[in-house]
């Protein structure tokens, strides 16, 4: 056996280092919009594949048998967290790709605060450094119409058995990880980690005797305990775990002196990225307003929807819950990371926060009420019909492929994406603290019993909406966390908060012709 560096046409050369920049010219804007990069894409094959790949030829001598090995180096920028770091050991432990070709995956791990910053750069600047993005949904409109994320409806039109286990990914999930525009049948992206927010609590102290005696002499309603008491907890009754368990250090809490000051509540209202918008985003809808639609655009208006009466309440009622939590909630800096740590160290009854951050308070080297936890759904409100209701904010992210990405990094970026999504892995992604947005993986009986909070994943998947896909987002959403920020850290009320963002979204997305 003879084994040798060579091209993809057997020649033998020096072994080449992959290089995601060639092959990768820009086209037209209608191109792009047509999926027609995978044509572009087979013109230059050659070139992507001899940048991406060093190819090994083993032959063998005399005999019939010929193979080629190429590598092929994918680059992934990612946010920095549990759902990531799970998908990168997995691939390291377990990805073999069927091509037999050998493919690295680099990972850039991105803290979340820094994620679109950093990546917007790369785009931007010109790099072509990833090949792969972990995208936020809400950034699709922004980076489609730039010309940096690719199409896929092609991949998935040629591969039945990759477009059915597409076609199999929750119908809400779908429509925010993958369409541009929102809600049409143009697909951008496939689900890395779809998420949604529950309520962490602590049973040691919502369970206690005493503390639940006392609790029902003062509001006549029983003190949830149980991860179906949990889901059935209004905002109302937040509020009063919130006003309830408001104890002073030294205080008697569940039988035993408060070893620090401690609060009942917590949730985001963070002034970074989008982290105290997708705690809003969920009382306006679920009280009765809305935020600007895009799917209604150019009759859709900012104006008067944005700040309605019934948005201004649900921001009042946010802004009150801020009471009841740790002060920090009133600087601005309560973010995601920020309240789940407040958890963990024990100073808060209940937290609504992301299953993404659920693996740490479980974890006892990470956690110090590890033993002590029970999850619900996040607190709903009646509606006029007495039902409970439920919208929220989606979390969650969709793995992108970006235009200059080659023939032979899509083929192999497809191939990885289809184990990514198969009930196998997907299984046991949910097992290791992930979730699945396939429906044949998570309605599976055993599907819930692999981590406490699994039960509220499939019941809460009918109650989510995002926020606009739209070139303009990070405009939207830049001004609209700085209103918030106003109003969290007690500069200005509601109304003005909301006034304020409706006139900026009215007139942003009037000249952006959005709005007529």
């Amino acid at each position: 056996m003879i084994q040798e560096n060579c091209t993809s046409f057997g020649r033998r050369t020096d072994r080449r280092s992959p290089d995601p920049k060639a092959g990768g010219q820009r086209k037209s804007s209608s191109q792009k919009h047509m999926g027609g990069d995978l044509k572009m894409m087979k013109t230059t094959k050659l070139k992507g594949v001899v940048a991406a790949a060093c190819l090994t030829a083993s032959l063998m001598v005399g005999g019939a048998a010929a193979s080629l090995a190429a590598e092929v180096s994918l680059t992934i920028a990612v946010p920095d967290w549990p759902p990531t770091r799970i998908m990168k050991r997995f691939f390291d432990e377990q990805y073999k790709p069927k091509s037999g070709n050998v493919v690295k995956l680099e990972v850039d791990f991105i803290p979340w605060p820094d994620f679109f910053t950093r990546v917007n750069a790369s785009l931007t600047s010109g790099e072509r450094k990833y090949n792969f993005i972990v995208s936020d949904s809400q950034w699709l409109g922004s980076f489609v119409e730039g010309g940096y994320f690719r199409k896929v409806n092609e991949l998935l039109d040629a591969d039945p058995e990759f477009k059915k286990t597409f076609m199999d990914i929750h119908p809400g999930l779908r429509d925010a990880y993958s369409t541009y525009p929102h809600k049409s049948e143009n697909y951008y992206g496939f689900p890395q980690f779809p998420d949604v927010l529950v309520t962490f609590a602590r049973k040691d102290i919502i369970c206690d005797e005493t503390e639940q005696k006392n609790f029902l002499a003062k509001y006549k309603k029983k003190l949830p305990c149980t991860g179906e008491e949990i889901d059935a907890m209004t905002w109302d009754d937040f509020r009063n775990v919130g006003e309830f368990f408001r104890r002073r250090k030294g205080e008697m809490l569940a039988g035993k002196p408060a070893e620090d000051d401690f609060y009942g509540i917590a949730f985001q209202a963070g002034k970074a990225y989008d982290f105290s918008s997708m705690q809003i985003n969920g009382l306006i809808w679920q009280m009765g307003g809305d935020i600007w639609d895009e799917t209604k655009a150019p009759k859709g208006r900012a104006q008067g929807v944005v700040n309605s009466p019934a948005a201004v309440k649900a921001l009042e009622t946010y802004l009150g819950l801020l009471e009841y939590m740790p002060p920090v909630a009133k600087t601005g800096t309560m973010d995601i990371f920020k309240t789940d740590e407040l958890f963990r160290e024990g100073k808060v009854a209940m937290n609504v926060n992301w299953i993404g951050l659920g693996e740490a308070a479980l974890d006892p080297k990470t956690s110090r009420v590890s033993d002590k936890l029970v999850f619900g759904m996040m607190p709903g409100t009646v509606g006029p019909d007495g039902k409970m209701v439920r919208w929220s904010n989606i979390g969650g992210q969709p793995f992108v492929l970006t235009t200059w990405t080659t023939d032979a990094q899509i083929k192999e970026a497809a191939e990885f994406v289809k184990w990514w999504l198969s009930p196998a892995i997907q299984h046991q992604f949910a097992a290791a603290g992930g979730q699945s947005a396939i429906k044949s993986v998570y309605s599976d009986p055993k599907y819930v019993t692999y981590r406490p909070w699994n039960r509220t994943w499939a019941t809460s998947l009918d109650w989510q909406k995002d926020v606009w896909h739209v070139p303009q987002f990070f405009e939207l959403l830049t001004q609209q966390q700085d209103q918030f920020d106003r109003a969290i850290t007690g500069k200005q009320n509601a109304k003005t908060t909301l006034d304020n963002i409706a006139k900026f979204q009215q007139n942003l997305l009037g000249e952006a012709g959005f709005i007529q």
